[in-house]
């Protein structure tokens, strides 16, 4: 019998998720970056929390636009902070400002999509995951990119916070074997990302 990952079987805007976004290959730089910084602010925090609150961040952080979010300073993080339709957390508003400037030079080397998709050679790591219990908080690899972008100053990003951004954002199929969109998701790969 068919059925979705468990975690996702309790509100409809969880159900959502996990059926049309969550592991869906995302090669955007700008929305790679978006799904990054929401991990960072998950830190802690229940990701249906975020979830419930996504359209707020985006507003308040100018539509995730890294290159406006870059020129930010003190003047607005202390409006940020009096926002609250976010996650009003001083240490990871400003890490937000610090990791679009990290963006900001990683898009210019070779595109933050393209340095990000190099690890797994441009393609989606391929589990087959039969219960939850077998899906890891992190791997060799999370860890390895978390150190990568922590030396490049990027801020919020620790090996279990990567591993939940790689699972979002398709770079690993975390999907159980059981739910129907395991083979959805592996027929979305997109050829010619690595080198």
């Amino acid at each position: 019998m068919s059925e979705i990952c468990g975690w996702a079987a309790s509100e409809a805007i969880y159900i959502h998720y996990h059926d049309t976004d969550w592991g869906v290959p995302e090669y955007n730089s700008r929305a790679l970056w978006e799904k990054l910084i929401l991990d960072g602010f998950q830190a802690g925090l229940s990701w249906i929390t975020i979830l419930k609150k996504r359209e707020n961040f985006r507003e308040a952080f100018a539509g995730f636009d890294p290159n406006i979010v870059a020129g930010w300073g003190e003047a607005e993080i202390e409006v940020l902070l009096q926002n609250k339709g976010i996650i009003r957390h001083r240490g990871k508003i400003a890490a937000t400002i610090t990791n679009a400037r990290v963006w900001q030079s990683i898009e210019q080397e070779k595109g933050f999509d393209r340095y990000l998709w190099d690890y797994v050679g441009g393609t989606p790591i391929q589990n087959v995951y039969t219960s939850l219990d077998q899906v890891p908080a992190f791997t060799d690899l999370s860890t390895q990119i978390s150190k990568d972008l922590k030396k490049r100053g990027f801020k919020f990003c620790g090996p279990t916070i990567v591993y939940a951004f790689m699972q979002a954002v398709g770079m690993v199929n975390d999907h159980l074997v059981t739910c129907p969109r395991h083979d959805a998701v592996k027929k979305l790969v997109r050829p010619g990302m690595g080198g």
